[in-house]
């Protein structure tokens, strides 16, 4: 596999941490969207470094990109750039507040960006229109190839100065590539940038591919793997390449999903027909059982101080979710609503665990709290499930099969995105159907 290599320096210029009246309320998902003008960023054509004329487009095409990224979150309404009437450079020098105004903005985006010594630099500044104060600017340095992640990151700051929560743009999303009829689908594994950029096949198609999952640290992956019919767990270095076997496992393996300090992976086995979850540490290689019950239990996943674990288990006789201790004691069911529940993944915030419902023929995505309380369907279908979270705790990405045609012969599998609020869902661009989403740490921590 192609080595992929990120080289990327930040520097600081300024951090202006004066209060602002700008408030975006993110636990209201996109009532009101607030205005936002991004101006396209400035080029500085006096550089002697300039040979490629397209050079001068990167200024447009960072500030669009910047656009999409708060226009898909539903709590930013991007302005169209027609009704601008200051220059880019004079704007970003001192913006004439009540000219932007008067077009409705609330906050105003400017930047500029040079090439020299075959680095790119860009800075930028987000001013707040309504007190007529700047209130964040930053210069990012990298090699011209990255770009698209300084477009990323420069959303991520923003983000984080007008919500008061980290980000999620600079972030990728590893999923199964499915391509084929239903019953002889062709399954690979695909990374893109959140956007459905740069996407990348990782596998070749040759055996089935599931579950891929983040490691919450850092670009290391875990996925299942059948070879010769033969479950494995492996694990995927996404910046160098490297892929080693975790493990052979006899009986049915079922969905490896990391403990929170990335050193362990947590799975069931599968053997006489009962499934169990087990542990395994990755330095180590030992295999620790953490439940014995002769019931299924399956789909575990940590909560982020890895105290808890969350599962799925037929032990009441539907499947239900449960929540226990890291070691297996003090198990306690948390859902008692009609239907059947699964896949269930604590929120990187600690205060949700997202599911799959069952109920009626209908599949459910939704949240509860880590007791069972305050549940929320947050949209249905015919087919969905596999959600996972976005770093920030915000957004959930998830897969949707549907059918097409008069009688159903039809089909397609898509990924798509919703916010816990239950707004902006959202399908998710891909070049072939997907599955299987999982959504990376931020690649700038």
């Amino acid at each position: 596999m192609k080595k992929i290599i990120v080289f990327l320096i930040i520097n600081c210029l300024i951090i202006n941490t004066s209060k602002a009246l700008i408030e975006v309320d993110i636990t209201r998902g996109n009532l009101d969207p607030l205005p936002i003008a991004i101006s396209p960023l400035h080029v500085d054509i006096k550089s002697e470094d300039y040979k490629d004329l397209k050079i001068k487009e990167l200024g447009d095409n960072i500030s669009e990109i910047i656009g999409r990224n708060f226009k898909s979150t539903g709590l930013f309404n991007p302005l169209k750039k027609e009704a601008f009437v200051q220059k880019p450079d004079i704007a970003h020098l001192k913006p004439r507040f009540e000219d932007w105004r008067l077009i409705k903005a609330q906050a105003l985006v400017t930047g500029k960006l040079l090439i020299k010594d075959e680095k790119l630099k860009v800075e930028f500044r987000l001013w707040d229109l309504t007190a007529a104060k700047e209130m964040t600017a930053l210069a990012f340095t990298t090699t011209p190839s990255n770009w698209r992640r300084v477009a990323h990151i420069i959303s991520d700051k923003i983000y984080e100065r007008l919500t008061g929560e980290e980000g999620y743009f600079d972030t990728r999303i590893i999923y199964v590539s499915e391509s084929g009829p239903k019953d002889q689908r062709v399954k690979k594994l695909a990374i893109m940038d959140q956007d459905g950029a740069n996407t990348k096949y990782l596998t070749l198609g040759n055996e089935l591919v599931l579950t891929p999952r983040f490691n919450p640290n850092n670009q290391l992956v875990t996925y299942l793997s059948y070879f010769r019919n033969m479950p494995r767990v492996y694990l995927l270095d996404i910046e160098t390449g490297m892929q080693e076997v975790v493990g052979n496992f006899p009986g049915m393996t079922f969905a490896p999903r990391f403990s929170p300090d990335g050193k362990k992976i947590i799975m069931s086995f599968a053997e006489d027909g009962n499934s169990d979850i087990y542990t395994m540490d990755l330095e180590t290689r030992v295999v620790e059982r953490i439940t014995n019950h002769s019931s299924i239990d399956t789909s575990p996943s940590f909560s982020p101080d890895g105290k808890y674990i969350c599962f799925n288990s037929d032990r009441s006789g539907l499947q239900q979710i449960y929540v226990m201790r890291s070691d297996g004691s003090d198990v306690k069911r948390i859902t008692f609503g009609k239907g059947i529940y699964g896949t269930p993944v604590w929120s990187p915030r600690g205060d949700l665990i997202a599911f799959t419902k069952v109920r009626k023929g209908k599949f459910y995505i939704g949240v509860m709290r880590t007791d069972g309380s305050g549940e929320r369907l947050l949209t249905e279908n015919f087919y969905q499930e596999a959600p996972s979270w976005s770093p920030n705790g915000r957004v959930l990405v998830f897969y949707r099969e549907t059918k097409s045609g008069s009688k159903g012969e039809g089909f397609s599998a898509k990924l798509w995105s919703i916010d816990i609020t239950g707004y902006n869902e959202r399908k998710l661009t891909t070049k072939t159907d997907a599955s299987d989403p999982s959504w990376s740490s931020l690649l700038s921590k």
